[in-house]
């Protein structure tokens, strides 16, 4: 007997006590099914808010993290335990490599400021919390990033090369990525080789394509693009800034954006367009299907969760307070 998803899905949100919720790059059945919807730490946020027990996580691993971190009293599971491939380039060791690169340069640890993107696993930003570091998003990594900086200490940025690099680029800061052969003691920012598999997708030729076929068009980009890209770009922000600045364009401008397939399709209907001739779509963040959601509903009813989110008492408290530095700065 073939199972109905979608009725099943939502006879199960009004029998139990929880939340689905849904990241923007989740395909459109699975999204559509969220009670709750937005970007990494908006949902955790609002899942932290929220006054169910239960949360269903429709998105990546480090996401689900974030939650449980934020709210460790929450029942935090996940349909699928996607992994996203940027947080999975760095754990706990490779960061502590990263520390010693620089201690090896001449740079005393006392001397180093970790900062790491929220698109990192839970380990990552303990290690950071513990060294006195802090948590960013791409809206507020200008702002962390010049914050961190009046400590007179050295940025470690990890995991995204670009991100650090644009932000280091739009303050005039000088960068390097460690391994570059660069010494580190004369950058301000020293980047962790790290990347987002979609939005290395964006190349100078699409940005060239479009200008062309429509001169007057406006091309707008996620910071996790090359700063070859964000250069070009006339508007270069987060997920919720992009959205922001697609909608309030008027309907008859005409707007390429470079960022994940599903996100962009969703923007306003008309005049906007996909910077890509390849579809950029997140493998991972896709990996989730009705099916899975239905299954993690069915598995908190049936009272045998799966792929529940569960992280030490160390690594919480260290992880929230990196992520609660990150807050404290307005």
């Amino acid at each position: 007997m073939d199972i109905d998803y979608k009725n099943e899905i939502k006879r199960l949100k009004q029998e139990l006590p929880v939340t689905v919720v849904g990241h923007y790059y989740q395909r459109d059945e699975v999204f559509d099914m969220a009670d709750i919807t937005g970007d990494s730490l908006e949902l955790a946020r609002k899942c932290k808010a929220d006054k169910n027990p239960w949360v269903v996580f429709c998105g990546v691993g480090f996401m689900g993290q974030s939650v449980k971190v934020i709210a460790p009293h929450k029942r935090v599971i996940m349909p699928k335990m996607a992994c996203c491939a940027m947080a999975k380039m760095i754990d706990g060791v490779t960061f502590d490599q990263s520390v010693d690169f620089m201690v090896k340069a001449g740079i005393k640890k006392e001397n180093i400021l970790p900062i790491t993107y929220i698109n990192s696993d839970v380990s990552v930003k303990s290690k950071v919390g513990e060294m006195g570091g802090l948590v960013c998003t791409s809206s507020n990594a200008f702002k962390i990033i010049e914050k961190g900086l009046e400590s007179g200490k050295k940025i470690l940025f990890v995991p995204d090369r670009c991100l650090g690099q644009n932000f280091a680029n739009s303050m005039e800061l000088k960068s390097c990525i460690i391994g570059d052969n660069q010494d580190p003691n004369n950058c301000d920012v020293i980047c962790y080789d790290g990347f987002c598999s979609v939005h290395q997708l964006f190349t100078v030729e699409d940005i060239e394509f479009y200008r062309e076929k429509y001169p007057n068009i406006l091309i707008a980009v996620h910071p996790e693009c090359d700063p070859k890209i964000v250069e070009k770009a006339d508007f270069s922000g987060s997920t919720s800034m992009l959205i922001k600045y697609v909608n309030e364009l008027d309907i008859n401008q005409k707007v390429a954006v470079g960022t994940e397939y599903n996100l962009v399709n969703r923007m306003r209907e008309k005049n906007t367009f996909v910077l890509s001739s390849t579809k950029p779509e997140c493998p991972t963040m896709n990996e989730t299907t009705l099916e899975d959601l239905y299954l993690a509903l069915k598995s908190i009813e049936d009272n045998n969760p799966i792929n529940e989110i569960a992280i030490d008492e160390h690594t919480t408290k260290w992880a929230n307070i990196a992520l609660e530095r990150m807050l404290d700065i307005k």
